[in-house]
């Protein structure tokens, strides 16, 4: 059976009841979705999509985290949705500001990426008023400064018609975090189904999964113990300068090294003259991490991969910037036995042996058989290749990210589609993947997912299994080396998924039993959005209409998203003074407190406030944090003196601060006294009165759309003159170091065009 709807196309979708009912449930609310992997998630989202192109003629949002995503999710809307494809479009970073503000206006459904939305939400290109519906998929994404959050919270504003999907198969092991990302996301409903549910399991196929025990080769164990006798020496240190409680390696773990370095970097910020003991256990925690890594890379990848780590090392170590630690490590005796000894082993890990087994194995016994086998390292993943390769049955392709690691380059956006398309059309029969396939791309559900090494991550470990299963049958094999951190992965992932599970039940009675009540969550909620809704409407209506201007290099910070949050219209600029320009007179510069220690000490502090004063008559600088005279190993005098002089002698206002927030609420209030109450508008053109010709020649010039302080200054060394400037054609003015025919014609336009009278 399928699904008949309006704007569906017929029988391109299988009606499944749980389905039905999830969206059914999801029409009026703003709901949270968690279903496992391959069970239908996007088509619970299309049937909402199809209920809101039948309701209203508003825009509908799709957001998803990758740019492969996106395309994945337009490619699926167009094949089912019964409207014209050109209603659908895709806004990722590669397509224009300019050309996504015009599709924005024309089309109907949008599949993004966050972050483009926030950018063009912030520029002001975009408006969410004219959107009546937003998907987010892999919804455990909602949280902290994540790109949703800001999304959520704009789109709060609405009056009406503000109705919200959040998707994820996965939201984490933590009820704590699922409730944060109901309530960044406005959530007022929650459908989680499990694979045990009665609607759901009809639909799950079988999964078998086989934990399977490799032994470390005997041959390992030399060069091991000299690892461990060179972390040894660096942990009885690191127990006497009192930042761990066991010298002892096999007690020692990852995350007992990583609370060491939080408790030394704390004690170096606390003291106004720490020890050189703390200085000295940074540097030693820094390289016992080192060796931890380099062990663990040997028990549980191989050979080339310790020895590709350690030639990384050594090219660290010998570079002008390299870190102490890596050239101690590399002048270790232990460290250069053991080196000494890994040359002389003459195979790799037999989990390798084990990968090829099994692959064979999985198509001997099915042809046609699709298989993921994914490796949580690159050097990994092209050992895994180089080893299946050697079989002629098997079709082996790698599959990584797109960034670049020394020698190793990743795989553009596009590379990663045709791929993807090859295994569909079955040129390969085998992708060897690291995490990049986890998460959301159009993988063909496959006969068999194989774990080179078990992953600490219940989230991941619920994505690489659900690879397998979706139509059919499928199996999961997950290598373990005996006696490694292996296992300690393997119990750690069981543990976190088991507590998942009982959190998610838990929840879900919970917020049942709550609807139940008279004082439900939804009722709660409405309440809670009202008293919101009265909130947002005083901030718009308190700063409506008041610009600010912002560096562009602030752009991703919190403060800008407060700003725009409390209603101020915010305009970036590429500004040669200051952070921020609150008014004609106003320009502020933002430091947090590690900034502005930073450039006290390299000198650029006093620069950077006299450019200031020299643009503004009434100059700024915020400071924005706690721990000014405890964060770094400065004298609080001076530090005093720096904020003296910046005060006194250069007649800066120094505000203290003590977060993101804070910062954004001062400066809203002084921007909006300034253009209110004194009707002074912000602008990119400073106040600043006391200027020879040459500067005020450059200071017109750089009026012109696009035109730079060292733009100006070419155009006017090239002409000579401001009228030989307006004078000149398009042509003439590209002939300029740096002016193309972009900026060119858009002098030429703002020269020409008539002045709109009022």
């Amino acid at each position: 059976m399928y699904i008949q709807k309006d704007f569906i196309i017929p029988e391109t979708v299988e009606k499944r009841d749980f389905q039905i009912k999830i969206a059914r449930n999801s029409v009026k609310k703003n709901t949270l979705i968690v279903l496992p992997t391959g069970m239908g998630k996007t088509i619970i989202a299309l049937i909402l999509i199809a209920d809101s192109l039948k309701k209203n003629n508003k825009k509908i949002l799709f957001l998803a985290p990758t740019k492969p995503l996106v395309n994945q999710h337009a490619s699926f809307l167009r094949e089912k949705l019964d409207i014209n494809d050109d209603l659908i479009t895709i806004f990722t970073g590669e397509i224009s500001p300019e050309k996504r503000k015009k599709n924005w206006d024309k089309n109907k459904i949008i599949v993004s990426t966050p972050q483009v939305i926030e950018n063009d939400i912030l520029s002001n290109r975009i408006n969410l008023d004219d959107v009546c519906f937003i998907i987010f998929d892999e919804a455990h994404h909602a949280v902290g400064d994540y790109s949703y959050v800001f999304i959520s919270e704009s789109f709060k504003k609405k009056e009406d018609d503000h109705h919200i999907l959040g998707m994820t198969a996965s939201p984490g092991n933590d009820s704590n975090k699922i409730l944060e990302i109901c309530k960044n996301l406005d959530i007022d409903n929650i459908e989680i189904r499990t694979k045990y549910d009665p609607d759901v399991k009809p639909y799950v196929h079988d999964m078998k999964i086989n934990w399977r025990k490799i032994d470390l080769p005997k041959d390992f164990a030399l060069v091991t113990q000299l690892l461990k006798k060179s972390l040894s020496e660096r942990l009885k240190k690191l127990k006497k300068i009192g930042v761990i409680d066991t010298s002892s390696v096999s007690l020692i773990n990852k995350s007992k090294l990583l609370d060491a370095q939080k408790k030394i970097q704390s004690e170096i910020r606390s003291n106004q003259k720490p020890s050189k003991d703390l200085f000295k256990a940074a540097k030693i925690q820094s390289e016992s991490m080192k060796i931890h890594y380099a062990i663990e890379l040997l028990q549980t990848q191989g050979v080339e991969s310790l020895r590709n780590y350690f030639q990384r090392l050594s090219k660290d170590a010998s570079s002008k910037n390299g870190a102490k630690s890596s050239r101690s490590l590399i002048t270790d005796s232990n460290i250069i036995e053991a080196l000494a000894h890994l040359k002389n082993i003459g195979f790799e890990h037999p989990k390798l042996e084990e990968v090829l087994r099994t692959v064979k194995k999985q198509i001997s016994e099915k042809k046609d058989s699709k298989i993921i086998v994914f490796t949580h390292y690159r050097d990994t993943s092209k050992k895994v290749l180089e080893v299946l390769e050697k079989d002629n049955k098997i079709k082996p392709v790698r599959f990584i990210g797109q960034s670049h690691r020394d020698e190793d380059k990743g795989l553009t956006q596009k590379e990663q589609s045709e791929i993807i398309r090859n295994f569909k059309e079955d040129k390969y029969n085998v992708l060897v993947a690291t995490s990049v396939a986890e998460e959301g791309l159009d993988i063909p559900s496959t006969d068999l997912v194989v774990f080179y090494e078990p992953i600490p991550s219940e989230i991941r470990l619920i994505q690489r299994r659900g690879r397998t299963g979706r139509k059919m049958p499928g199996k999961v094999v997950i290598l373990i080396t005996k006696g490694t951190s292996d296992e300690g992965y393997y119990w750690a992932s069981k543990r976190k998924e088991k507590r998942m599970r009982s959190e998610l039940e838990f929840l879900r009675s919970k917020i049942k039993n709550e609807i139940e009540n008279a004082s439900s969550l939804y009722h709660k909620i409405q309440k809670e959005k009202k008293s919101q809704k009265k909130i947002d409407e005083f901030k718009d209506g308190e700063y409506n209409n008041v610009k600010i201007f912002v560096d562009q290099r602030e752009y991703r910070s919190n403060v800008v998203r407060n700003l725009s949050l409390s209603g101020i219209n915010i305009e970036p600029k590429q500004l040669d003074v200051g952070d921020y320009i609150l008014s004609t007179r106003i320009g502020v510069e933002r430091k947090t407190v590690d900034d502005y220690l930073g450039s006290l000490i390299d000198g650029k502090l006093f620069k950077q406030v006299k450019k200031l004063k020299e643009n503004y008559s009434r100059p700024m600088l915020i400071i924005e944090g706690e721990g000014l005279l405890t964060r770094r190993n400065i004298n609080h005098k001076a530090i005093f003196g720096s904020l003296a002089s910046i005060s006194v002698n250069y007649g800066l206002t120094v505000f203290r601060t003590k977060n993101e927030l804070e910062t954004s609420d001062l400066m809203s209030v002084i921007a909006t006294r300034e253009q209110r109450e004194d009707n002074k508008k912000a602008s990119i053109r400073d106040g600043k009165t006391a200027m020879s010709d040459r500067e005020r020649q450059q200071f017109i010039v750089e009026g012109f759309p696009n035109v730079s302080k060292v733009l100006a200054k070419r155009l006017l060394d090239y002409f000579g003159s401001i009228r030989d400037i307006v004078n000149a054609s398009e042509e003439e003015l590209t002939k300029v170091d740096g002016i193309g025919k972009n900026i060119a014609k858009g002098i030429v336009e703002v020269l020409n065009k008539e002045y709109l009278r009022k």
